[in-house]
């Protein structure tokens, strides 16, 4: 914590305040411990910084890897190795991705005569503790994942009644985060079945990160806060434009409830599975970045190619995720045929704003954002920077700004204002 501390002292010591009616300003979140003001007056913040768990993580966003999008089921310890030194040669690891967490399929289908889960032994032979070492001799964490039912999805142990026993057995490998899915549940409500683990996990007295895997049937952002540090907003992502546009949609209702300590959850990234084209990847990772989703990569990192890193290690699209003030950035506005031309915008730490213009028409457009669109006053300037091209493209842009998008493409931003005057905390 102190050292959480001194990195927002050290973020914070100054902002930026502006020429703008009635400002609005953030609740004092208490794990921030300031105050922060934002451009726009049109980003509900009314459950910020009161539901989120105080466990020390997820400050920012959880970023790592995850087995199931490309391998589903098709996992051993070697893969897990693989990936864990590919992480470190791509540089990934450097931006911040991490964690690197096993889904299902990595235990035995039954448990041992102690009731004890183990790893299954003809693709884990070495066992997950070791795994783990491994992985944390990289300077990386390791998760693995469970269910809060009888059963995981691909019918091995869930840990339904068997919380306590399984947290400390995870905690003694050396576990950092984990999954917990909402597969064979027994009809019981998730209000039931997911604290139970929360306290099993603080019990063990290891620091574990607490996904939750709800699916957003019981609309978890209301109450999951409370007890993970993520929750998953909608059902599993596949790797299709209609299903990653789809889930950005859902996820988006959710925007109030995300803030330092919980997120809302949209599922792990499919960027460089081959599904979609540049263009929906591109807009797939910036749109999860503005909505301050966990950037979970879920391609095989071993065979990564140039175009997948130059999306997934964009380290101006990923600050706009891992921004401290945390606000959850939304749709503000579209236009076109079904609503096909949208802007998207956030606040970020020191008066900033991200905007995204996302065309999801089937052509190329031109889109127009209006300051009115993003609550800006009309007469403030702003500098534009383009965080794909990596360079500010107008220095004085008053009023709108409008760009040319391809179609299913996105272009990304940040608007910093230009009067402003420096004033300590």
């Amino acid at each position: 914590m102190a050292k959480w501390s001194s990195i927002v002292a050290a973020v914070s010591l100054t902002v930026f305040m502006m020429s703008v009616t009635a400002a609005t300003v953030l609740p004092i979140h208490r794990y921030l411990k300031v105050e922060d003001t934002f451009i726009s007056q049109l980003y509900d913040t009314s459950n910020y910084g009161f539901l989120q768990i105080d466990n020390g993580l997820a400050r920012t966003p959880q970023m790592g890897w995850s087995t199931w999008n490309f391998f589903a089921c098709n996992i051993n310890e070697t893969v897990i190795k693989e990936t864990a030194d590919a992480l470190i040669s791509t540089g990934l690891a450097s931006l911040g991705y991490t964690y690197v967490n096993i889904d299902d399929c990595w235990s035995r289908s039954t448990r041992n005569l102690k009731g004890e889960m183990i790893a299954d032994p003809k693709t884990f032979p070495s066992g997950i503790k070791a795994l783990a070492d491994y992985v944390h001799s990289k300077g990386l964490k390791l998760g693995v994942y469970s269910d809060a039912g009888i059963f995981t999805c691909q019918v091995r142990p869930g840990s339904l009644f068997q919380e306590k026993n399984d947290a400390e057995l995870w905690a003694s490998w050396g576990v950092d985060y984990l999954k917990y899915d909402n597969c064979y549940n027994l009809d019981l409500p998730p209000q039931k079945r997911y604290p139970p683990m929360r306290d099993a996990l603080n019990d063990t007295g290891r620091t574990i990160f607490y996904a939750l895997c709800e699916w957003g049937i019981d609309d978890p952002a209301k109450w999951a806060g409370k007890i993970g540090n993520s929750w998953r907003t909608t059902d599993d992502i596949n790797d299709t434009w209609i299903s990653m546009t789809t889930i950005a949609d859902i996820n988006n209702k959710w925007a109030s409830y995300a803030g330092p300590g919980g997120w809302n959850d949209p599922d792990m990234l499919e960027v460089g599975n081959g599904g979609m084209n540049y263009h929906e990847y591109k807009g797939h990772f910036s749109i999860w970045a503005l909505m301050k989703a966990p950037l979970i990569i879920g391609c095989d990192v071993r065979n990564i190619t140039a175009d997948t890193l130059k999306i997934l290690s964009n380290k101006e699209v990923i600050a706009v995720d891992q921004d401290p003030l945390g606000v959850q950035g939304r749709r503000v506005y579209a236009s076109g045929p079904d609503g096909c031309q949208q802007v998207w915008a956030g606040p970020l730490s020191r008066n900033r704003l991200a905007m995204v213009l996302w065309n999801r028409c089937s052509k190329a457009a031109t889109i127009i954002a209006k300051w009115s669109v993003i609550g800006l006053e009309p007469s403030i300037s702003v500098s534009m920077r383009d965080l794909w091209k990596h360079e500010v493209v107008s220095e004085n842009t008053v009023g709108s700004f409008s760009a040319r998008v391809n179609a299913h493409g996105c272009e990304m931003y940040i608007l910093t204002p230009q009067r402003a005057t420096r004033s300590s905390i």
